[in-house]
């Protein structure tokens, strides 16, 4: 069995690896390491734990397992790995965004690998380390990359995107409120969100001359988890054509799939999917891209860059039950 660590286990990420892991056939669950909650049962934080996991949260850290997952929070994995070391065989897969730019990529010798299979399934296959996607960029990067890999990205991409409540974390402010955030609509950090450095990087990769703009706006719903996202931008094609282009893209993704069918959100909430569907109306391309934005978008496309660092069955331990009513 493949002994596993979490760091930060009481917040959305790491309680939705516990639940993953609790069922995986080739994984254990070694240690989930929390500060503030050491000594308590998990299923004091993960109340829907009761009756399926009796272990405690440790402050205590156990160097020589073989797979650590950070869910820390922005900027915190650094500081942690400076502090604590790990066996040689450790394999480390950050959920935070300190390893997934170019320029931060190497950290005290270990080279961390942009962990999207969809993207670069072969390199996670030989890593050791990995920067798991964020869940905004997930989603995005999905409906692009096939334009950007046929080169057809030449003109500004204008995206729209709504993400749950559980993506703010579990930190309480004044937008996570219940009384605030229920029936109520809003953008935030519109143009400047963090994701867009990662997205624009994966793009680049595929389409080295790409050089128009990426306009994101982030937008808060009312709703508890999963990610809608919009994006348009000028096609010469037919759709049937871009149709083509995606499924081609795709044929080999254990998670990613293009519809005929106008999407919405719960057909992915509570799954490992992204759902893409397509438009087209007077020269622009209409993507939709959807994700539950802490499973595909986070803990679970982290349980499958595990599967593909030891050389499982991608999907081992992912076939997950919608949420659909």
């Amino acid at each position: 069995m493949i002994q596993v660590g979490i760091i930060g286990g009481a917040g959305y990420t790491a309680g939705e690896l516990i639940r993953l892991l609790i069922n995986h056939p080739q994984a254990e669950i070694n240690f989930v390491y929390s500060t503030s909650n050491a000594g308590n049962k998990i299923s004091k934080v993960h109340q829907d734990l009761v009756g399926s996991l009796e272990l405690e949260f440790t402050d205590t850290v156990y160097p020589d397992i073989d797979v650590l997952f950070l869910c820390l929070g922005h900027g915190n994995s650094v500081k942690f790995l400076s502090a604590n070391t790990f066996s040689e065989k450790t394999k480390i897969i950050d959920l935070g965004n300190d390893f997934r730019l170019e320029a931060d990529k190497i950290f005290n010798n270990k080279t961390f690998v942009y962990g999207l299979p969809e993207l670069q399934r072969e390199t996670i296959k030989e890593a050791n380390y990995i920067a798991n996607p964020g869940c905004f960029a997930t989603a995005i990067q999905l409906g692009l990359l096939p334009l950007a890999n046929a080169g057809l990205l030449n003109n500004d991409v204008h995206i729209n995107a709504v993400t749950g409540a559980t993506g703010a974390g579990t930190s309480l402010s004044a937008t996570t409120h219940y009384t605030w955030r229920d029936n109520n609509f809003s953008y935030y950090k519109p143009f400047t969100h963090q994701h867009l450095g990662e997205i624009n990087q994966s793009v680049k990769q595929l389409q080295h001359g790409f050089s128009s703009d990426i306009l994101f706006m982030p937008n808060r719903g009312n709703f508890s988890r999963g990610i809608f996202a919009t994006l348009y931008t000028d096609f010469e094609g037919s759709v049937e054509e871009a149709k083509t282009l995606y499924t081609n893209f795709y044929k080999e993704a254990a998670f990613t799939f293009v519809s005929d069918d106008v999407l919405h959100l719960k057909q992915v909430v509570n799954t490992n999917k992204c759902l893409i569907h397509l438009h087209k109306h007077n020269g622009k391309l209409l993507i939709t891209s959807v994700i539950d934005n802490l499973l595909k978008g986070a803990s679970g496309q982290a349980i499958q860059n595990m599967n593909l660092m030891f050389a499982l069955e991608e999907t081992t331990g992912l076939h997950l039950k919608g949420t659909y009513f």
